[in-house]
């Protein structure tokens, strides 16, 4: 176990270190980037691709788990993004998202694992949109070993933030890049063009249908207000969504990611990990994010926190 958690230090803090040195052209090299090395945060070239506007039209809550309020992704829009799933749930696979900050450390939500610790039951699918056709740029990987926040709380989803580690590395592609860990230096509540993405749950089946909104920051006082969340909201969160509700994240996204577009350049900023919400895209409830711009700054994602592996 002391041998796993010293991994993590050396090679998060190889991924962290490329996250600042991230390639900003329209023009990066994409057989470099097949490598996995040289960039993160950048969105594949081919198919071309567009968000959405969002008039919140369209937009249901069937009290169970999904991105409620959004459309379907695009192939290779978010190419980061990974789909967890149990190998022995038939019925339900996906559970949790995650994402990928190198070609083989996965960060998620602590609390993807509280009704899963068998490890050897899980897979990583990534590169994929369509979890039941995933086509021929998705990977699939076992899990290595899992690495929770010392901290982390069942109760009141305090550190909700967890790594994984997969059984092999990734070859990356236009399908799967490198998601870029917001650094301290990020001017995080600047950032205007946020989404978040997520397979998630309709009645008892999964979303097959990788789903996207755009949500707005909100401020993290008035998120925790009294008409708000009263205080359950912790100082290492984000809030996202709108005051109205209507587009949010809920349970099935869990562990997937907040993204931010960069104000002056081409690549996205990993800066949150779904964590909870109450209800699903209730009005002065949004979806409640653990921050990882955070974690950075404490060092915890650089592995100098002593990390619980579970």
């Amino acid at each position: 176990a002391a041998a796993g958690i010293a991994a993590v230090a050396v090679l998060l803090h190889g991924a962290l270190t490329m996250n600042r040195l991230a390639t900003a052209s329209r023009g990066a090299d994409w057989k470099l980037l097949s490598s996995c090395r040289g960039s993160c945060g950048l969105r594949a070239p081919v198919p071309a691709y567009t968000p959405t506007n969002y008039y919140y039209s369209n937009v249901y809550d069937y009290g169970l788990t999904r991105i409620v309020g959004g459309t379907g992704a695009k192939e290779a829009s978010w190419p980061w993004i990974v789909s967890l799933q149990h190998s022995g749930v038939l019925w339900r696979q996906h559970f949790c998202g995650g994402s990928l900050i190198t070609s083989e450390w996965v960060l998620t939500a602590a609390h993807c694992f509280d009704d899963y610790r068998d490890i050897t039951m899980l897979k990583v699918m990534i590169g994929a949109t369509l979890l039941h056709k995933p086509g021929p740029g998705a990977q699939v990987r076992k899990l290595k070993q899992v690495v929770l926040h010392p901290y982390y709380n069942a109760d009141d989803l305090s550190y909700d933030i967890a790594l994984m580690q997969l059984d092999q590395p990734v070859q990356c592609s236009s399908y799967i890049q490198l998601a870029c860990v917001a650094p301290p230096t990020l001017k995080v509540s600047e950032l205007s063009n946020c989404w978040i993405a997520g397979w998630g749950a309709v009645t008892a089946r999964c979303e097959n249908h990788l789903q996207e909104a755009k949500v707005q920051l909100i401020d993290l006082q008035l998120c925790n207000s009294s008409s708000w969340y009263a205080g359950d909201v912790h100082p290492y969160n984000l809030c996202a969504g709108y005051p109205q509700g209507k587009i949010d994240s809920c349970q099935g996204d869990s562990g997937g990611p907040l993204m931010c577009q960069d104000n002056s350049a081409d690549y996205w900023w990993l800066v949150g990990i779904t964590s909870f919400g109450k209800g699903c895209a209730r009005a002065k409830r949004p979806g409640v994010y653990t921050s990882t711009q955070h974690f950075y700054e404490a060092g915890l994602i650089l592995g100098r926190g002593i990390w619980r592996e579970l």
